[in-house]
């Protein structure tokens, strides 16, 4: 379905009807659905290949961290301006584009010759997924009725957290059986096909068109979310201190910051600005978008603790840490859904605080019960509770942020709350990282003399040799960084590595929980925050067209219409709005 303008009703769009067979909400989410899939499973997925990578391609640790953090850090820093160029070009436009640049990414990724072709074409996905995320939440505010879009949100969702915890799994599945390319190669036939299916299932929904793009605020925006997610990606590399000669992370953060400010305070100063100051003023947007952040840092807080516990403190492999995540994702999935109807019927204040908590409660029992001789069934009870409390705030969260945005700001929101949520992954990963870096870093030393305490006095001092050099890593499948002297015999070096582990484990577990403690905090705060939210407004269930809300930005306050679908339904829903009169614009 494409709007048209008419030139007597001013900025307001008028919709052609949908063509039958083409405009089924459900089907329709189920396309938005598998671009979030792809583009969140390469978050994860390609971690397990990097062993594989490394000596395809015979490169080190450095380059294969860029390859990880090249797709993020393009990911994160363009959602804002892919927001905004949905709304210039429409989101389906957008969406199909985003993807198609991914499937031709994947396709370089998987022929790579070399790191840097690798990191290049990872950067280019990544450019690709930023395109097409934010189109996805315009889309469904856009199709799904205001009654019905916290089902819709849910199914969204939990597709997400799907792909969050199970690319380790697939990963594994996939390199053991088919090599590490295939990881990209398989993203092709599925991206052709969500080319294919949204220029035939998805509507393409138009509002007011900007007349402009401010390139000076995309380069500020871009500028300080480039700043700020390489500081939060490598800060802990470089200690959070100096790179090279007077560059600094430090440095690099005040940059990011400054570019930050001038970018707010040129914004209100704009017409047609990029981020519209009064959008944090609607409804419930402002605090669902920390909310947002809140609950991205304890998703990838716990999942980078959950990893490096199970693969290098119990010894799994990446098939089996994603096997013991399976009580994780399933409950994830069948809670979501759930969760997000229920929004639609009682919103999502108490839903949030409840989940928040019940996710903060699961991370607990992580952290209390894990120790060197469990298995994957000690998690099966804290997991569930994870699973539960994800599916109960992810999707109210994202329900709550857009329910009282106009369509014509959707693309704004949506790349505001993306970009909340890549930023709030980073932060999370980025502060629990160095949590439990620096206690082990306290604790590991002791624990490695006290393992050197069992073997002979002659090899004690090669042994605590094995723990220096690069200080402690914290890569799965590495005891604390410690490498076997070289030169020492087959026996012996077997007996290091048995001591190593008992010691990483001694100094693991002390460290583990502080830093699982930060992830617990952080989500109870946020349920706290949650209960500060407005309750659902009595007139949405009256009337699903009246979600309008005053424009931000001192434009009219109507919106596009919801098309839900051919026929009755969805010419009732465009009627009913053109008779909509009106609002008055906001003071900003």
């Amino acid at each position: 379905m494409r709007a048209r303008h008419d030139p007597e009703r001013g900025d307001a769009p008028v919709t052609t009807p949908p063509r039958p067979g083409r405009a089924n909400p459900w089907a329709a989410l189920l396309v938005l659905c598998l671009g979030n899939f792809l583009i969140l499973l390469d978050t994860s997925i390609v971690n397990t290949a990097v062993p594989d990578m490394m000596r395809s391609l015979d490169t080190g640790i450095d380059s294969m961290l860029w390859v990880l953090n090249g797709y993020l850090l393009a990911l994160a820093s363009l959602l804002i301006v892919a927001g905004r160029l949905g709304d210039l070009f429409g989101p389906r436009t957008v969406f199909m584009a985003g993807m198609a640049v991914f499937a031709v990414a994947s396709v370089l990724c998987g022929a790579a010759q070399s790191p840097e072709q690798l990191i290049a074409a990872r950067v280019a996905q990544g450019v690709g997924a930023a395109a097409l995320l934010p189109q996805a939440l315009v889309l469904i505010s856009g199709i799904f009725p205001a009654a019905r879009r916290g089902a819709a949100f849910g199914i969204f969702t939990a597709v997400a957290g799907m792909a969050a915890v199970s690319g380790p799994t697939l990963g594994g599945l996939v390199i053991t059986r088919l090599g590490w390319e295939w990881i990209f190669y398989l993203n092709v036939p599925l991206s052709v096909a969500g080319v294919a299916l949204a220029w035939w299932l998805v509507p393409d929904l138009r509002t007011r068109r900007p007349r402009h793009l401010d390139v000076v605020g995309v380069l500020l925006a871009t500028a300080a979310l480039v700043g700020l997610m390489y500081a939060l990606i490598e800060g802990e590399r470089h200690d959070w201190g100096t790179m090279r000669g007077p560059v600094s992370i430090p440095a690099i953060l005040g940059l990011a910051a400054v570019c930050g400010v001038v970018f707010a305070l040129r914004e209100r100063r704009q017409r047609e600005p990029l981020v519209p100051p009064g959008l944090f003023r609607l409804g419930n947007f402002g605090p669902a978008t920390l909310i947002t952040l809140v609950s991205s840092f304890g998703l990838y807080g716990f999942l980078l603790v959950f990893v490096i516990e199970t693969q290098a403190l119990l010894g799994m492999s990446p098939l089996e840490s994603g096997l013991a995540a399976l009580p994780w994702t399933v409950v994830l999935s069948a809670v979501a859904p759930v969760a997000g109807r229920l929004t639609d019927r009682l919103g999502g204040r108490r839903l949030l605080a409840g989940g928040l908590t019940v996710y903060a409660l699961g991370v607990l029992g992580m952290a209390l019960l894990v120790t060197p001789r469990s298995t994957a069934g000690t998690f099966v009870v804290p997991l569930i509770a994870v699973g539960i409390g994800m599916g109960a705030s992810i999707a109210p969260t994202t329900t709550e942020a857009m329910r009282d945005v106009p369509a014509r700001l959707a693309g704004a929101a949506a790349g505001v709350l993306n970009t909340a949520r890549q930023v709030g992954g980073a932060l999370g990963a980025a502060v629990v990282g160095a949590v439990l870096q620096h206690r082990l870093a306290d604790t590991l030393p002791e624990a490695a003399r006290a393992g050197a305490a069992q073997l002979p006095p002659e090899a004690r001092a090669d042994f605590l040799g094995g723990f220096g050099g690069e200080g402690v890593k914290l890569g799965a499948g590495q005891a604390g960084g410690f490498a076997v002297p070289a030169g020492t015999p087959p026996e012996l070096a077997d007996r290091y590595r048995d001591v190593a582990a008992g010691a990483f484990a001694d100094a693991f577990l002390p460290a583990v929980r502080p830093a699982l403690g930060v992830v617990v905090g952080v989500l109870l705060l946020g349920g706290l925050f949650a209960l500060r939210l407005r309750g659902r407004p009595a007139r949405a269930e009256a009337d699903p067209s009246a979600d309008a809300a005053p424009s931000p930005d001192g434009g009219p306050g109507r919106e596009a219409p919801e098309t839900v679908g051919p026929g009755r339904e969805g010419r009732s829903r465009s009627a009913q709005w053109e008779k909509t009169p009106t609002t008055a614009p906001a003071d900003d």
